[in-house]
């Protein structure tokens, strides 16, 4: 018993540093990517914007219980598609939405072009299963919303997954294996040329594209058979049709070559509330944060916990002071609409945003680190202090060296004395900060 159980832990060991080995080519894709200009104005650019309103969409919203429902429903794959027969969202209208997202002062929108379920939000001509041949919609969601972008000069960029649930030629990996999909068809090659020609589509016939935001990834793993999704020539393919598209992997690991974002699931950088984030530190990279609204990212019908206001506005804030964009998430409803709750959320926020998009946009994280009572945003010789959690008049900043010429409230200009030592200097608030983002303005030496 010993000697076999030897030999499997050793058969394990071999396995493991095969696909250590194989996962490390994909970790190593395009490794010879250097940026061009394009691109690393588009990363500027991207920096700037600090807000954006990602949607999850698609004919899963007509079940009501999130984008997952397939796998967590063990839906057969040749039943769910049945679904997209009655998907009819006749009260979509792409300019109510965008008109919405621009209120709340959001600069771009992620979109899920195709999610796990397999299902093309765009009329593809790789598959027949798409919102155009398969519902009686019959229309192009990406095309109009691509067009009302346009319009009201709001980025687009594009969700797609790396994994599908239904198509037969995917290689099974850790979801949805209650599906019924046979083994017998998998074909990497054939799955492969699919998603490359439909990554194409969207960079090709879509205007101008700020990003495409992958996931799925972590489908293959250690507990599955040794997998390279050859990361590398999709990548190349992404920045050859379009220099200036970023390129972003949900992927929950240190950013790979070839990427232009370093995304944090349910996470501002720094934290690991939600377990995404691990140990893979910050990166040199532009930065993104996405998070829900509610609790979840597509359409559930139970799903009516939404976070407030000040939350979402603090997020927003807290991914600013941290040197990140906020993507904060919609899960349409299966008519069309943005539900009602979200759509007073952007409205708020926009107000907010009207008054204080100063601090936020164009700015990149503070030299003061975030501290419990709040952040910190800077741009050319100011530093924004965003007081969100603090019962004192008296506010320590540790400034070191910087040195700061003057300190006001704000919102009202009112002057703010200070006092300084070797360390930083000390505010003395003319009230205890009740607001739900108290800014002071200092004024720094250049």
């Amino acid at each position: 018993m010993i000697i076999l159980l030897n030999k499997i832990k050793m058969k394990k060991t071999l396995l493991s540093a095969i696909l250590l080995l194989s996962f490390l080519s994909a970790i190593n894709a395009q490794s010879s990517y250097t940026p061009t200009e394009e691109n690393l104005q588009a990363r500027k650019d991207f920096q700037d914007k600090k807000f954006g309103i990602f949607i999850h969409w698609g004919i899963y919203s007509m079940l009501g219980q999130g984008e997952w429902v397939m796998h967590n429903r063990n839906i057969n794959y040749k039943e769910y598609p049945k679904i997209a027969a009655g998907f009819y969202p006749s009260l979509f209208d792409a300019d109510e939405w965008i008109d919405a997202i621009k209120a709340s002062g959001a600069k771009y929108i992620t979109i899920t072009s195709r999610h796990h379920d397999g299902f093309s939000m765009w009329d593809t001509k790789q598959s027949y299963y798409n919102i155009v041949k398969a519902t009686p919609f019959k229309c192009d969601i990406l095309r109009e919303l691509a067009d009302a972008c346009e319009r009201a000069d709001i980025g687009l960029h594009f969700y797609y997954s790396h994994l599908d649930w239904g198509r037969t030629d995917y290689p099974i990996g850790r979801t949805g294996k209650g599906t019924g999909r046979p083994k017998n068809s998998i074909s990497w090659n054939k799955y492969r040329k699919f998603m490359d020609a439909q990554l194409t589509e969207l960079l090709t016939n879509y205007g101008k594209i700020g990003a495409i935001w992958f996931d799925g990834v972590w489908d293959h793993d250690e507990d599955a058979i040794p997998f390279d999704w050859q990361l590398s020539s999709q990548y190349e393919l992404i920045h050859k049709l379009q220099p200036s598209c970023l390129v972003a992997n949900n992927h929950h690991l240190p950013p790979f070559e070839g990427e232009d974002i370093q995304i944090f699931e349910r996470d501002l950088p720094g934290e690991n509330k939600a377990g995404y984030s691990g140990e893979n530190g910050i990166s040199q990279l532009p930065l993104e944060s996405c998070e829900t609204m509610n609790r979840t990212w597509g359409y559930n019908i139970t799903d009516s916990v939404y976070k407030s206001t000040t939350q979402l506005i603090h997020l927003l804030v807290g991914a600013a002071g941290r040197n990140a964009n906020l993507l904060l998430n919609i899960g349409p409803e299966p008519n069309g609409k943005l539900p009602a709750e979200a759509v007073k959320r952007l409205h708020e926020i926009g107000d907010w945003m009207k008054k204080y998009g100063e601090t936020i946009y164009g700015t990149r994280g503070g030299f003061i680190e975030p501290h419990d009572w709040g952040v910190t945003t800077q741009k050319d010789n100011k530093l924004y202090v965003h007081i969100l959690n603090c019962q004192d008049k008296g506010l320590f900043l540790p400034t070191g060296k910087h040195k700061v010429i003057r300190a006001r409230v704000f919102d009202n200009k009112t002057n703010i004395k200070f006092t300084k030592n070797q360390e930083g200097i000390t505010l003395q608030l003319n009230e205890v900060p009740n607001a739900i983002d108290y800014i002071i303005e200092l004024t720094m030496d250049r």
